[in-house]
């Protein structure tokens, strides 16, 4: 199995690109099926679960152009296949985004249960409470749920939503989209990539207003055409690379970010000393001066702490003078990566699965870690950055999931890391 080592190598300094958004482009490439005309998506990161999706796209009859790196053209003139496959599925839960599109297309789609990190339990039963309120008939089996479109295909209605959740907001807005008449979706997640999946729909000809907001308003369409899209840049890699200057006492200049969506993380960031400022380059972060200090961190939904950065912010966190509170109130197993930089001498105590107590002024030393999910590999690469000796990190297909190049763009900026692949 392949392997990141890692070892200290003094502060990162330099400049590092951000891609593509891995939690944008999934819906977006999943929203290419409600057309039978062609899709271009630029911007587009090389990255597991994007080829999972190609892959995808391709089992219900897409014809997929991936000849020009970074850019997608989708062409779904039939679709060959309403049953999402099994292997796709369970290996990648984004998977779930086709089913709105599928049902809004189609009228009907047959998805197993998914797969993916395990950081807790996320249920679809906010996505079929949508689709049921747009008068779908949801029938659930131990393996499948199958989703058919009511006798006058889906029809628009007023769906509150008990969570905020991304996912149920994505989905159900492009399945909305096609349907008769107006659907209101209420407590809506705000999320940056779903005001990227609006502009995206809005292109093909949706008529979606208020994206970005917790009532978002969708008069449905007939029909949907092509267009060309870019995906927007990714928060969560902009605050890792963040992080990586921070725990290493390094500046580094973040380009290719929207400092707009990562408002939090540059707030938590200034309040334990680190300077951060925006140019028109791009977000430099300096750590190089003064010493710096702790602080509390709770998530929240979108424009709130991302539960996506917890993790690695925590790393960072060990290294800092004071003691740090870090609640946790998106998902209820996301600690799985305290064990992990425990081992390293971080000495973090978890009062539940929602709290963790982290005193900081640690020096962390090199270990055999793993990357329990992809956010947590991260955060074990910023500690291995930060430990003396060498961080050896297995089970890193997690963190290949989400990070483009990102042994490369670490090394671009000074750290000492490298992919192995078998044994070590």
């Amino acid at each position: 199995m392949a392997k990141i080592l890692v070892n200290n190598n003094g502060p990162l300094h330099g400049e590092v690109s951000i891609s593509g958004a891995k939690n944008a482009v999934l819906p977006l490439m999943a929203a290419t099926l409600m057309t039978d005309q062609t899709c271009t998506i630029e911007g587009v990161p090389d990255l597991a679960d994007v080829n999972v999706m190609k892959n995808m796209l391709t089992h219900y009859g897409a014809t997929v152009d991936d000849s020009v790196a970074g850019c997608l053209k989708v062409t779904t003139s039939e679709i060959a296949s309403v049953e999402g496959d099994p292997e796709m599925v369970q290996e990648m839960r984004a998977s779930i985004f086709t089913m709105g599109p599928m049902l809004a297309r189609s009228g009907k789609v047959v998805m197993p249960m998914p797969g993916g990190c395990t950081i807790g339990k996320r249920p679809i039963d906010l996505h079929l409470k949508g689709f049921k309120a747009l008068g779908a008939i949801v029938e659930e089996f131990e393996d499948r749920v199958e989703i058919t479109a009511g006798p006058d295909g889906l029809t628009g209605d007023a769906i509150y939503l008990d969570f905020p959740s991304v996912g149920a907001t994505e989905n159900i807005l492009m399945a909305a989209t096609l349907a008769k008449g107006t659907t209101i979706i209420e407590n809506a997640a705000k999320e940056p990539e779903i005001i990227d999946l609006a502009n995206l729909l809005n292109k093909m000809g949706a008529k979606i207003k208020y994206a970005g907001t917790d009532m978002v308003r969708i008069e449905g369409v007939e029909k949907l055409s092509g267009c060309i899209h870019e995906v927007i840049p990714d928060r969560i890699e902009t605050g890792t690379f963040m992080l990586a200057a921070a725990i290493t006492r390094g500046k580094v200049l973040v380009k290719n970010a929207l400092p707009g969506h990562v408002r939090p993380i540059i707030a938590k960031l200034k309040e334990c000393g680190v300077e951060v400022e925006i140019t028109d380059n791009g977000i430099l972060v300096d750590a190089t001066q003064g010493e710096l200090v702790s602080t509390d961190i709770k998530t929240l939904p979108y424009p709130g702490f991302p539960t996506d950065i917890q993790s690695p912010f925590m790393a960072f966190l060990t290294t800092v003078k004071g003691k740090s509170t870090v609640r946790e109130t998106v998902f209820e197993n996301r600690f799985m990566h305290v064990v992990e930089l425990n081992r390293m001498g971080a000495d973090i105590t978890t009062e539940n699965s929602r709290e963790a107590v982290i005193p900081g002024g640690k020096q962390l030393h090199g270990a055999k870690v793993r990357a329990t999910d992809l956010r947590a590999g991260a955060a074990m690469v910023l500690a291995g950055l930060a430990a003396t000796g060498t961080t050896e990190i297995s089970e890193i297909h997690h963190i290949e999931r989400g990070y483009e190049d990102f042994v490369a763009k670490f090394k671009g900026i000074g750290a000492d890391i490298m992919k192995i692949e078998g044994d070590y």
